[in-house]
């Protein structure tokens, strides 16, 4: 039987959380590859103890038929994004004519510019091996305690063992890619791709603040993926949730996503759900009613 996890049901605002209530629930994430198949979603038996299930990267249009066939469960859409993802399956040169014009234009100055400030080349780094991933996680996690990610956002690359084990175990399959991007010697900005399969996903990325003027994150991206593409390793590459700038920008295709929670029916979740829609529903009325600044 699957095992539930106590997970916080967060109250945000933004990427703020203001408070949070946990309920035990069977967490289920689609990969990208599942997700883009658009096969039916069989869920597994829930066990006595659990509050629920949490389903992530469910696509729009299995929403409707899976909340029908759990009639029986109090169900609630968290969030609805897009999942954006680059098909790799090309040559460098024809993934960069998808893009236009002015962004190619713009990227490959950007990498111009940075180069210069390294003497005029790029000093950037691939890591594959378990002892090339010791090295990354060691001075990644050096840049991440910088980085705007783990100060504001609490999204800094993890340290804890059972992180480390995984990226150990991943590299030992060459399943994980890291790089990071040197300026002065010292590196600036670092991104973790773990593998599904043949496609790497976009998990983690920080760069240092100092050096921001100056696009650090945006050309580690142009490189990694042209890399990846020279390799021919990988089929695509998954930038998961949300809808950035930055995965706009390097994306080739989306799938129309949502995050669902079911809930067994009870007076405390009711309660719950009725909390979070009206939470979610007045933070929703107030970006609307901002002012254009």
């Amino acid at each position: 039987m699957t095992a539930a996890v106590s997970l916080p049901l967060r109250f945000r605002v933004g990427a703020r959380t203001m408070f949070s209530v946990r309920r035990k629930l069977v967490r289920i994430g689609l990969s990208l590859d599942q997700a883009m198949a658009g096969q039916g979603i069989e869920l597994p038996p829930l066990p006595p103890a659990a509050d629920g299930y949490f389903l992530t990267s469910l696509p729009e249009g299995q929403l409707a038929s899976l909340t029908e066939r759990h009639g029986d469960m109090i169900a609630l859409v968290r969030q609805r994004y897009a999942r954006r993802y680059a098909d790799l399956s090309g040559s460098f040169d024809d993934y960069l004519a998808t893009f236009s014009g002015k962004s190619r234009s713009t990227l490959r100055r950007k990498v111009r510019k940075f180069a210069k400030l390294s003497g005029g080349d790029l000093d950037f780094r691939t890591y594959r091996t378990q002892d090339e991933m010791a090295e990354f996680h060691d001075l990644a996690r050096r840049l991440s305690t910088k980085t705007y990610q783990e100060k504001l956002l609490d999204y800094g690359l993890p340290d804890d063992a059972e992180f480390v084990s995984d990226m150990m175990r991943a590299a030992s399959r060459d399943q994980v890619r890291g790089w990071l991007l040197f300026a002065d010697g010292k590196p600036v900005s670092y991104l973790y791709a773990p593998a599904d399969g043949d496609t790497l996903v976009y998990a983690y990325l920080g760069y240092d603040p100092e050096w921001s003027r100056h696009s650090p994150g945006t050309v580690l991206l142009m490189e990694a993926l042209r890399q990846i593409i020279d390799e021919n390793r990988f089929r695509r590459f998954d930038f998961t949730e949300g809808d950035g700038e930055q995965k706009q920008r390097f994306a080739t295709g989306k799938l129309d996503c949502a995050d669902l929670l079911l809930l067994r029916k009870s007076f405390a979740n009711r309660a719950l759900v009725a909390a979070l829609s009206g939470f979610d529903g007045i933070v929703a009325l107030a970006k609307r009613l901002r002012p254009a600044s």
